[in-house]
């Protein structure tokens, strides 16, 4: 069953161990969300005010460049998303959120996190392992990008997130991966 106090726990157990009060304590700022399948949980323009935690379905990130659809990140059972700038700097954000399935999201509220940061240290600590968790995928990526091929990119992708592959359209696999629909086909039949 998904409560707060599940979603604190598995967030916990992910990035940095709470003790019992102040998973209590940590629960008690999350927002639940239950999406439709292409419902939108952040639009381009709005204020990112909360990371967010899949608990149950998947969702990803996404902007407009060029009258394209530019998938930037996907997140899937157990995992986490931010938009970090909007979220830091609490200014509108360029991206939007969109669940691809439906979904049940834990929001992670910034300025009640903010608070609870400041009063426990160990809440300070996962806070910090979020946003440490974010850069180092950003970084990633962006790596990725420049340093492999587009083989290399997609058996990554298949490697490290299965899930993904299984779940998520074609033609936004391809745009995380920086390719076309038509690359990707290539890659995947073993032509390329």
């Amino acid at each position: 069953m998904d409560t707060k106090l599940n979603a604190a726990t598995a967030i916990s157990q992910l990035l940095s161990p709470l003790n019992e009060d102040q998973l209590e304590i940590f629960a008690s700022i999350l927002i639940r969300t239950e999406l439709k399948k292409n419902e939108l949980l952040f639009k381009e323009g709005q204020i990112s005010d909360q990371i967010g935690y899949v608990y149950k379905g998947m969702v990803r990130q996404f902007y407009y460049k060029n009258n394209r659809e530019l998938t930037e990140h996907f997140a899937c059972n157990g995992s986490m998303f931010i938009c970090i700038e909007s979220f830091l700097r609490q200014k509108p954000t360029p991206l939007k959120v969109e669940a691809i399935e439906p979904s049940v999201v834990y929001g992670i509220p910034y300025h009640p996190l903010e608070e609870l940061s400041n009063e426990y240290y160990e809440i300070g600590l996962l806070y910090r392992k979020m946003l440490e968790a974010s850069l180092i995928l950003s970084q990633r990526k962006a790596d990725s990008i420049r340093f492999e091929s587009a083989r290399e990119r997609y058996e990554r992708l298949l490697k490290n997130n299965p899930e993904i592959i299984r779940r998520a359209p074609l033609c936004q696999i391809a745009s995380l991966l920086e390719m076309t629909p038509e690359t990707l086909s290539r890659v995947r039949a073993g032509t390329l």
